[in-house]
Parts: structure tokens; C-alpha cells; sequence
């Protein structure tokens, strides 16, 4: 059985509107209560509350970002659910 760590993590962004984002990504970034945060493909299980700030991932070496304002991610070696109360995309006031 093989060590080496996957390439690309599942991100999935959800609003109690619709998903704003669902990709295989190299890294995700998040402002959680505590501070901004990196996550890469293989990461140690982790549940951790969002406060407002940037989600940013970076997907084929580019990057795209959006704005949050709370709620949680859930963080697992191979995915991350992001679930948020509003982002910038939501056409809601922030």
C-alpha cells in the first residue's frame, strides 16, 4: 500500500441558498475563529468554525476567492465541506 498523499482534495461550498463551489483543488485556505488556515490533500481530520474573511482555493494553479461570513468546515484527508451562512456570490449583503 502506497504512502504518497493525493494530488487534490474535494472542496464543496454550501449555502442554505445553493453550492457555490465544487472542485477538485490543490489547497483550500479559510479564516477560521482562530485564524486563516491551509489545507492540503491528506490533512488531519478537523471540524472548525469560520469567521468572516476570504475562502480561497487554488485549483489547476490558479486561484479564485470569495467571501464568508461564518459557519464551519468539515476537513477530512481526502474532501472539505465548507458550510456557510452567506458569500459574496449569494447576492446577499454581507
Amino acid at each position: 500500500m502506497s504512502d504518497a498523499l493525493p494530488a487534490a482534495i474535494r472542496l464543496r461550498v454550501v449555502t442554505p441558498r445553493r453550492l457555490l463551489a465544487e472542485a477538485d483543488v490543490e489547497a483550500v485556505f479559510l479564516p477560521t475563529l482562530e485564524g486563516r488556515i491551509g489545507v492540503y490533500p491528506g490533512h488531519r481530520p478537523l471540524f472548525v468554525g469560520l469567521g468572516r474573511g476570504t475562502l480561497t482555493y487554488r485549483e489547476a494553479g490558479s486561484e479564485e476567492s470569495f467571501r464568508i461570513a461564518g459557519g464551519y468546515a468539515d476537513v477530512q484527508p481526502g474532501r472539505v465541506v465548507v458550510l456557510t451562512e452567506v458569500g459574496e456570490d449569494d447576492g446577499e449583503a454581507g
